[in-house]
């Protein structure tokens, strides 16, 4: 009798043991995150290359006329700012909105249930706004070769910090995606940080012609070190120092990745 009341005894359901990566749920949660954004391609995909479309028309005909900066043409010198831009802009929401928007909709337990490590969280979520800012940009950089030629004299430039930013912005959106806890605190983010950061970046102008104290500002402004050498990659000239550029953007890359394990690791506004 007693054997048998013990083989009845009901034993809570025990978490998943897995050894190494769950590659196959870290998939999931990426493609999760691509067909997110691929659902409402006319939001995601099209509006960011009309607005791309648009400043080039205002600053490059409208304004730079047919003047040159750094020896080439304006429109080639802004151009691979305003893909930038793209990048930065697209990574950014698009890993701090499914967090929001998961927040407010009650599903962040579909999140944290499967088991999927923190490391893994912060690969899928980082990883699938990479994706949307590279595309975003690749996208912005094809409609905006008819205004400006673009000769490409540094591929690894390009492809350095294209990538890293769109990671460092991934992983920015992470952190304002658990951080918030309403809309307005996304809006405050976009508005007072990374508009300002990234129009005081050199995107349509050099740095050096900048009145105090807004050019030494710009200069601790990681944004115009990733737009200086996304720059560089297709004309050959930087306006700063390429060495601090490269050592700056790998330890935000690594810096803002481990913030973000540590958060899910915590379980960071998640956990209550």
């Amino acid at each position: 009798m007693k054997d048998m009341a013990l083989a009845e005894i009901v034993l809570p359901p025990q978490p998943r043991d897995y050894h190494g990566v769950n590659w196959g749920g870290l998939q999931t949660l990426y493609v999760r995150e691509i067909r997110r954004f691929i659902k409402v391609g006319m939001q995601t995909l099209a509006a960011p290359v009309v607005t791309s479309l648009l400043y080039m028309l205002v600053f490059v005909v409208a304004v730079g006329g047919g003047r040159s900066v750094h020896g080439v043409a304006y429109g080639t010198f802004v151009a691979p700012g305003l893909v930038m831009m793209q990048i930065l802009s697209n990574a950014f929401a698009n890993s701090s909105s499914s967090l929001l928007q998961a927040k407010f909709n009650g599903l962040m337990g579909d999140f944290m249930t499967p088991p999927l490590s923190p490391a893994e969280h912060t690969v899928g979520f980082g990883a699938g706004a990479a994706t949307r800012g590279i595309f975003v940009g690749a996208i912005s950089l094809v409609a905006v070769l008819p205004f400006a030629r673009l000769p490409v004299a540094e591929p690894w430039a390009v492809v350095y910090f294209g990538l890293g930013a769109a990671l460092i912005m991934g992983f920015i959106g992470i952190m304002a995606g658990l951080w918030a806890e309403k809309f307005d605190h996304m809006a405050a983010v976009t508005n007072f940080v990374i508009m300002p950061m990234t129009f005081l970046s050199g995107t349509f102008y050099l740095v050096e012609k900048l009145p105090e104290p807004f050019r030494t500002f710009s200069k601790f402004n990681p944004i115009f070190y990733l737009i200086d050498g996304f720059r560089y990659g297709f004309i050959g000239r930087a306006e700063g120092s390429l060495t601090v550029g490269v050592a700056m953007t790998a330890a935000l890359v690594l810096g803002t990745g481990w913030i973000c394990y540590r958060m899910f690791e915590t379980g960071y506004k998640i956990k209550t």
